[in-house]
């Protein structure tokens, strides 16, 4: 890493819930809303981008745990910000206050952990797992 990050840093992303981002069992009487798995996928996606100034070339950081409460519904065609705040650096692992909000409420927090890696090692543990050297 060019520089460790530093407690209070923040990564945000910004997205409009669309269609593919909803619930699978929408119907007649339940509303689409904005699906847990897309949720977390942004909530991970602000602590890439909290991380991502202070990566050397050659390194990448990956989500290593999450822990989410989604705390109220969000319709389609709402945006949706989700910020992650470092809280803690330990090393080359990072750990992350996120939440979520939409443009009425607060709809998710919790905390995220990710680690910085060496994209070329990280591939060549992959590639043994696949069989290959």
């Amino acid at each position: 890493m060019k520089e460790k990050p530093k407690p209070g840093q923040t990564g945000e992303v910004r997205f409009t819930v669309e269609p593919q981002h909803a619930i699978d069992f929408a119907d007649a009487r339940m509303p689409a809303v904005l699906s847990p798995p897309w949720l977390v996928n942004f909530l991970e996606k602000a602590g890439r981008e909290a991380l991502k100034p202070l990566l050397e070339d050659g390194e990448n950081s990956v989500g290593m745990e999450i822990e989410v409460k989604h705390l109220a519904p969000t319709p389609i065609g709402q945006t949706v910000t989700c910020l992650a705040r470092v809280i803690r650096v330990d090393d080359r692992v990072v750990d992350f206050q996120v939440e979520a909000s939409d443009e009425v409420e607060l709809i998710a927090r919790g905390f995220h952990k990710r680690a910085v890696i060496e994209m070329d090692r990280f591939a060549r543990r992959v590639a043994k797992k696949r069989g290959g050297q």
